[in-house]
């Protein structure tokens, strides 16, 4: 069967298939509080031309509605242009989350220029455990005044 002709098969069964039935859109909900942070060199950087490297253990204990341990590897590299740098890492966060018990995992990628920085932090889909499963959502960090605040926006299935 040639290419045209499969790809209208597959077409046509879709076209047959029933739509998911409607459902209401999950209720974001927002946890936010402080948190505290501590960063591990695992190892020396490595510096090559104008960027360094290096590999980080993060612990954080995170207090308010998110009451929580955190636990990640973080992978960073830092520029000589003062301001320049990005890091990625995988974090593990256990504990309570308004009062419902589990955990989940959050997905890290920065970049900081000029010392402007922009974050994406985002649950990892289905790593939500026990009360928290099915858990999705974002998370925004702050500084002010060197303290640290997380800001958890989320959904869980009812």
């Amino acid at each position: 069967m040639s290419l045209f002709r499969s790809s209208a098969a597959a077409l046509s069964l879709l076209a047959v298939l029933p739509l998911a039935s409607a459902q209401a859109a999950p209720v974001i909900a927002r946890a936010s509080g402080p948190f505290e942070i501590t960063i591990i060199p695992a190892g020396a950087p490595e510096k090559e031309g104008r960027t360094a490297t290096a590999r980080m253990a993060l612990e954080k204990r995170y207090a308010g509605a998110l009451a929580a341990s955190g636990k990640g590897a973080m992978l960073t590299a830092v520029s000589d242009t003062k301001g320049s740098a990005a890091y990625v890492a995988i974090e593990r966060v256990s504990g309570t989350l308004a009062g419902r018990k589990g955990g989940f995992v959050l997905q890290h990628a920065g970049t900081m220029r000029a010392g402007t920085s922009q974050a994406t932090i985002t649950i990892v889909p289905d790593s939500g455990t026990e009360e928290l499963t099915g858990i999705s959502g974002a998370m925004a960090l702050t500084v002010v005044d060197g303290k640290h605040f997380y800001a958890l926006d989320y959904a869980l299935p009812d």
